[in-house]
């Protein structure tokens, strides 16, 4: 039984409360829609693919070896291509204001496991601007691989050229909206058990039973002025 009032009694707090409730949620998505359309600026991707794979002629054969060779390497070309020596002809290049640091925090390399295909992405307010450095970052390190390790095992897939028309990644404003209202209910939840909380008033015959530690014997009911003028003129 007090479980089943204890659950009424919060029932009847967020009722009570439930326009405050109502109005931070709102508050927080529009909040956070401002903020998604007009405040932050949109980020674009493009990426580009750079194969590992040691030259062959038609009568050769891959062996496993040399597969899982070409893999491992994967991961130290992926550090290399965010190196300082890759990153510098990149800038040059393309004459980007911007430090090397700068760049580095744009370009992401990512390949899947057990594959020998690496991929570069850019991300970048001007889509085009992130197409030209994704292109001429997997150039750069074309050449450059050469000359560093002195192999021949690169090579670039066809250059990203169509990708100047896609839509932002981010920032994603339908998500951010959603997430924005699940806060907001949240915190709207939050504030209503918290007002109710500090709110110390005697309300019921409950209040004063906490209050005094005393057991209520009785109330008096609230009566209508007309109610009791109508009772008056019913007992004459």
């Amino acid at each position: 039984m007090e479980e089943t009032i204890s659950l009424k009694e919060l029932f009847q707090t967020l009722k009570k409360r439930i326009v405050l409730i109502i109005s931070i949620t709102l508050i927080a998505m529009i909040i956070s829609g401002v903020v998604s359309y007009f405040v932050i600026t949109p980020e674009y991707k493009s990426s580009t693919q750079i194969l590992v794979n040691q030259a062959k002629d038609s009568e050769s054969m891959y062996s496993q070896n040399e597969v899982q060779t070409n893999i491992q390497l994967i991961n130290t070309y992926s550090v290399i291509l965010k190196s300082a020596a890759i990153l510098n002809d990149v800038r040059n290049e393309l004459n980007l204001d911007m430090s090397v640091a700068e760049l580095n925090n744009k370009i992401s390399v990512e390949s899947a496991q057990n594959s020998q295909i690496m991929t570069i992405s850019v991300t970048d307010s001007d889509p085009a601007l992130a197409l030209k450095i994704a292109n001429k970052t997997a150039e750069v390190f074309e050449t450059q691989i050469k000359k560093l390790m002195k192999i021949n095992n690169v090579n670039i897939l066809p250059l990203a050229d169509d990708q100047e028309n896609q839509s932002p990644v981010s920032p994603n404003p339908l998500l951010n909206i959603a997430i924005a209202a699940l806060v907001g209910l949240m915190i709207g939840i939050g504030v209503a058990f918290l007002l109710e909380y500090l709110d110390n008033t005697v309300k019921t015959e409950q209040d004063i039973e906490k209050l005094l530690g005393v057991p209520v014997l009785g109330a008096i009911s609230t009566i209508d002025d007309n109610k009791e003028v109508k009772l008056r003129g019913n007992r004459k």
